[in-house]
């Protein structure tokens, strides 16, 4: 397993790492298999969308802050931060990837994304590659 930290600068942000997650691919050495990403936090998801167009990512985070408003009446949890636990569970801690030919397989206008639902924060990203 390989893993990597990375620091979000924002309370609601999604950051690319499909870099990051090639490298783990490319450092595993496995040509075919598959690839685990996932984030060991409660309030932090991954996912795989567009990485084309930067209004994809503005439009994911104002749907999500929409149906899941920070300040919602009745939230329960001391921390204040529930919309940050449902929102990462709404997304999810982890995706599946195909690796074939030594990299991940990724639609043309693909990326993984870190999803920070409670930042900033420095954050672990967990990348296993199983042949």
């Amino acid at each position: 397993m390989i893993s990597f930290n990375l620091k979000t600068t924002a309370r609601n942000q999604l950051v690319e790492i499909t870099d990051q997650v090639r490298e783990a691919v490319a450092a595993s050495g496995l040509k075919t298999g598959l690839c685990v990403v996932y984030c060991p936090h409660t309030t932090a998801a991954i996912t795989v969308n567009e990485n084309a167009d930067p209004d994809v990512v503005h439009d994911m985070l104002l749907y999500l802050n929409k149906a899941v408003p920070k300040d919602q009446p009745g939230f329960r949890h001391g921390e204040g931060n529930s919309d940050s636990h449902i929102k990462a569970s709404l997304v999810g801690p982890s995706v599946t990837l195909i690796v074939d030919a030594g990299d991940v397989v990724l639609g043309r206008w693909q990326g993984v994304y870190f999803c920070e639902f409670d930042g900033p924060r420095t954050r672990t990203v967990m990348v296993r590659v199983a042949g």
